[in-house]
């Protein structure tokens, strides 16, 4: 997906043919913050990624990855950060469920 998240969400909802108040309603929004997040001039929030799953029937998984990446995306963006920023991300992902296993684990 190259569109930002707000454009997503707006061709989400003109592909399944909601109008911005629809859409809010099954989002728990006003029609007005919708409209603003479509326009990228406000954040979705992460709280609504299951209704808006549920809404389009979209697989949560791959909708997470759409709403994360795209913060990612504007965070490197804003400080001009290069893509080795993504590497060393992933490297501490992969470190931080390492550590978080070997705390779980049970002795005995």
């Amino acid at each position: 997906m190259k569109a930002t998240f707000g454009e997503y969400i707006r061709q989400l909802r003109t592909d399944k043919g909601f109008t911005l108040t629809e859409l809010a309603a099954l989002l728990k929004l006003d029609s007005a913050n919708l409209s603003k997040i479509e326009n990228n001039k406000r954040e979705f929030d992460e709280k609504r990624l299951d209704k808006l799953a549920t809404a389009f029937d979209l697989d949560f998984e791959k909708l997470k990855t759409e709403y994360f990446g795209d913060q990612f995306a504007k965070k490197m963006y804003a400080y001009n950060c290069s893509t080795e920023t993504l590497i060393v991300a992933e490297e501490k992902v992969n470190y931080l469920k390492s550590k978080n296993v070997k705390q779980t684990e049970i002795k005995f």
